[in-house]
């Protein structure tokens, strides 16, 4: 989970160390938690400067809400100070559109009603957009929890009404700004991945199914490019034959039916 919640974007955690209770709140098996959890994550990629460790019961409430008489040695934030003290990441607001489609509506008297969270730029009434399946339409009005907008930003999760045929508009299709670098599919593209919980060997011929925002995709591995430390990305081997669970690597992967997928660099939320 941490792994995944790391490769996701997650780079700040909050470790709530529970049960204190159970162990008469024991500073020397709190610290050995410590030091086992935050190896693990720093193996992971998490820096420790982002990490906060707190010992707590959750059936008594301590260090929950007020700081617990029942543990004078911990002198750090509660659940909830700690919480609070996320850093809220910046909103790319300043990059192209990009609005993954969740689901697609036909609604009597309002049209072809497309849903989805805006990931970067900002949607706006009038907007001239194009899906990635070739539809262009205008944006004739906003909604988002039952209330009008002018526009929409990264975040919010927005039903838009356009003049367009709904079987042009799927779940999977990612929509964008006509003018301002409108969103392809791609044909085949490199990536690289994490081999997770996989009983034996994936070669060349390989074909999973892809989960990428909201499409759900069967793509083949078409090429084995490298093998790669999960870390730091270090080269171990050029066109391995396999990559097997625990491995990492860059491949060559061709989506069986179209497909968006964005540079990481450019586009993360994606």
């Amino acid at each position: 989970h941490a792994l995944l919640a790391y490769t996701m974007g997650v780079k700040q955690a909050v470790v709530a160390i529970n049960k204190m209770d159970t162990i008469e709140y024991d500073q020397t098996r709190f610290d050995e938690m410590v030091e086992n959890v935050g190896d693990h994550l720093a193996k992971v990629g998490f820096k420790p400067d982002n990490l906060k460790f707190i010992p707590i019961s959750g059936f008594d409430g301590d260090n929950m809400i007020e700081q617990s008489e029942n543990t004078p040695w911990y002198k750090g934030p509660t659940l909830t100070e700690a919480l609070d003290q996320f850093r809220v990441p910046k909103r790319p607001l300043k990059k192209p559109l990009r609005i993954p489609i969740q689901d697609v509506y036909q609604i009597g008297g309002i049209g072809t009603v497309p849903v989805g969270r805006v990931e970067t730029g900002t949607l706006k009434k009038g907007m001239d957009v194009k899906f990635t399946s070739g539809a262009i339409a205008d944006v004739k009005s906003i909604e988002a929890h039952h209330s009008k907008l002018e526009e929409a930003g990264p975040g919010l999760n927005v039903g838009f009404s356009v003049k367009v045929a709904s079987k042009l508009i799927k779940k999977g299709q990612v929509c964008g700004d006509l003018n301002n670098e409108p969103p392809r599919d791609a044909e085949k593209f490199t990536a690289h991945v994490v081999v997770m919980n996989h009983p034996g060997e994936i070669k060349e011929g390989y074909q999973p199914v892809l989960d990428v925002h909201t499409a759900h995709i069967s793509t083949k591995f078409e090429t084995l490019l490298s093998k790669n430390e999960v870390r730091s990305g270090k080269l171990i081997e050029e066109s391995p034959k396999y990559l097997k669970n625990g491995e990492s690597g860059k491949v060559v992967m061709v989506p069986t039916k179209p497909l968006c997928v964005e540079e990481f660099s450019k586009y993360s939320p994606l």
